[in-house]
C-alpha cells in the first residue's frame, strides 16, 4: 500500500511576485496545516515546459518516499489539455498532461495515471479557467500528501503526452549537442552525458567550441580552473557543462539557450 510521507514540494514559472504560490500555498494548507511544504524552484522561465521537466527530473530522486511533487508550467491551462496525477518510484506527481514529466520518466511508463475529474476534491466546482494551479492542482496535491489514495482522485487513463529531449549527434571526428539548461551561476548545462562523451572520446584530447570560444580546459570541480577561465566538467547530473571559474560562462562568452556544442576530438591522447 502507498503511505505519503507529508512532504509536498512545488515548482512553478509563476514567479513570487504576483501572489500565485502564495495562493496555493493557502490552499493546501487550509486543507492540511501539517503538510510540509517545500519549494523547489518558481523561477522557471515562463511557458518553458522543458525547463520545468528538467528541474523536476533533477530534483525528484533526492526526496524520500511518499513525497508528493506538485509541478505547475502550465501555457495550456483551461484548453482540453488533462489534469493528472500519476505514481512513479515510490511518489505521486500532479500537474498538467503537456510533457511536463517526459524527462522524469525517461522512456519508462509510470506505475499509475489517473485524470483529476473528480469536483469533489477540487477547491470548487467552479474553477478559473485561469488558475488550475490553485483550484485543482494544490488542493489535490494536498489531499494526496494528506492520505488520499491515488484510484480515488481521479479516472485511470493509459496515455500520457510526451515531449523529447534531441539527443547529440556523433561520428568519429566529434559529438555536438546544444545547453538545454543555464543555472543562476551562467553555467551551461548540455545534454552530452558522460558514457556519450567518453565512449567516443576513447581517450583522445579535444577542443570544444561553444558560443565566442574555444574551449581546451577540461576539470573535475570548477576551481581546478584558474578565476576566470573557461572549463568543460561533467556537474552533479552527470551532463557536461561549460563552466568559469567564479564567472558566468553564459554572460562572458555569449551562449544562450539551445546554442549548439560541438566536440572535436584531435589525434593526440591525454
Amino acid at each position: 500500500m502507498f503511505a505519503t510521507n507529508g512532504i509536498l514540494t512545488l515548482t512553478t514559472d509563476f514567479g513570487t511576485q504576483d501572489g500565485y504560490v502564495a495562493a496555493m500555498k493557502g490552499v493546501m494548507l487550509g486543507i492540511n496545516p501539517d503538510l510540509k511544504l517545500v519549494d523547489v524552484s518558481h523561477d522557471v522561465a515562463p511557458h518553458d515546459i522543458m525547463e520545468g521537466a528538467f528541474v523536476l527530473r533533477n530534483v525528484a530522486e533526492a526526496f524520500p518516499n511518499g513525497t508528493v511533487h506538485l509541478a505547475v508550467v502550465d501555457p495550456g491551462v483551461g484548453s482540453n489539455r488533462k489534469a493528472i496525477a500519476m505514481k512513479y518510484r515510490n511518489q505521486l506527481f500532479v500537474g498538467p498532461d503537456n510533457g511536463l514529466f517526459s524527462l522524469l520518466l525517461t522512456g519508462n511508463a509510470a506505475e499509475q495515471v489517473v485524470e483529476l475529474d473528480q469536483p469533489r476534491f477540487w477547491r470548487d466546482t467552479k474553477v478559473s479557467s485561469t488558475f488550475h494551479g490553485r483550484d485543482i492542482f494544490a488542493p489535490i496535491a494536498a489531499r494526496l500528501a494528506s492520505g488520499l489514495s491515488l484510484s480515488s482522485a481521479g479516472t485511470p487513463i493509459t496515455e500520457m503526452k510526451s515531449l523529447h529531449w534531441a539527443l547529440p549527434i556523433s561520428d568519429e571526428q566529434g559529438i555536438q549537442g546544444w545547453v538545454v539548461h543555464i543555472d543562476r551561476f551562467g553555467n551551461c548545462i548540455t545534454n552530452i552525458d558522460s558514457n556519450h562523451f567518453e565512449s567516443h572520446q576513447r581517450g583522445r584530447l579535444f577542443k570544444c567550441y561553444a558560443g565566442s570560444s574555444i574551449i581546451t580546459s577540461n576539470s573535475e570541480t570548477y576551481s581546478d580552473a584558474e578565476p576566470g577561465e573557461a572549463t568543460v566538467l561533467f556537474n552533479s547530473q552527470d551532463n557536461l557543462e561549460i563552466a568559469i571559474h567564479k564567472g558566468s560562462a553564459s554572460s562572458m562568452l555569449d551562449i544562450r539557450k539551445g546554442a549548439p556544442v560541438n566536440i572535436l576530438f584531435m589525434d593526440e591522447k591525454t
